[in-house]
């Protein structure tokens, strides 16, 4: 008896180290890719991820009866650009309007679902949604999709019941805070410091409550706004081409576009 357990012990001992000799070699066939470079080679473990960083870069400041949106048109993969006249705005009123950077698919699919709400709101209630409203509508569409989240980086921006601008802006799950403007995308890092330098507004932190709308005239907002993307159409690859300008005020939506280099 002891000898017969002794074989089958043996046995399974054997099985085991022959699955797991099949399993690595498996995993190694799949996983790993083998990259020479002289006599030397290297291993890099393969990857795939769901998500494309298409670049782009929008921004939005408000002002005392106005709101500025603005957005770069290019549309662009790693070192390749796929179009020069991608929109990156969702105007869902003639006083709001949602700018998305980020993945152009994910992009769009936040954008038809929000103007679907968006519709259905008006034939609920008979007008259209404020811009707090969308506000709050988008930071609970993006919480909703927080466990694989839109690979997008938000603003909403409008005047508000009052005619004053507003800008909403978004982390990935959500959480949000109006400011007087604010700017996302792969330009970011290039155009936020000078809107901080330029506007100075107060943080919405402060309490109590201090007001954060820009006190310049619209047209020299307009012409900052401007002055922003052709300095960072100089320094980032992925904000170029055009950039499409929307100038909200009580008197309607007023559209202008500013020509960047194309290469």
């Amino acid at each position: 008896f002891f000898c017969t357990h002794s074989i089958f012990v043996l046995t399974q001992k054997n099985r085991f180290f022959h699955l797991r000799r099949v399993a690595l070699s498996l995993f190694e066939t799949l996983c790993l890719s083998i990259e020479c470079f002289g006599e030397r080679s290297v291993f890099t473990m393969g990857s795939w991820s769901p998500y494309d960083d298409n670049g782009g870069t929008v921004l939005a400041v408000a002002g005392e009866d106005y709101c500025i949106v603005a957005s770069s048109t290019r549309m662009s993969t790693g070192y390749s650009i796929l179009t020069r006249e991608s929109s990156k705005m969702l105007q869902l009123s003639p006083q709001v309007v949602i700018a998305s950077a980020g993945m152009q698919a994910d992009t769009k699919a936040l954008h038809k679902m929000l103007q679907m709400r968006n519709v259905l709101y008006q034939h609920a209630h008979a007008k259209p949604m404020s811009v707090s409203a969308v506000a709050q509508l988008l930071s609970n569409t993006l919480y909703y999709k927080r466990f694989f989240p839109y690979y997008t980086f938000n603003l909403v921006a409008g005047l508000d019941s009052e005619g004053r601008g507003a800008v909403y802006n978004y982390d990935a799950i959500g959480s949000y805070e109006r400011s007087g403007y604010f700017c996302q995308g792969s330009g970011k890092g290039l155009i936020q410091p000078v809107l901080d330098n330029q506007l100075k507004a107060a943080s919405p932190l402060v309490l109590p409550p201090k007001n954060t709308l820009t006190s310049l005239p619209m047209d020299q907002a307009l012409d900052l706004v401007k002055d922003a993307f052709v300095s960072a159409g100089e320094r980032d690859i992925y904000t170029g081409d055009k950039v499409a300008i929307l100038i909200i005020t009580r008197d309607g939506t007023r559209q202008e576009e500013l020509q960047l280099k194309l290469d």
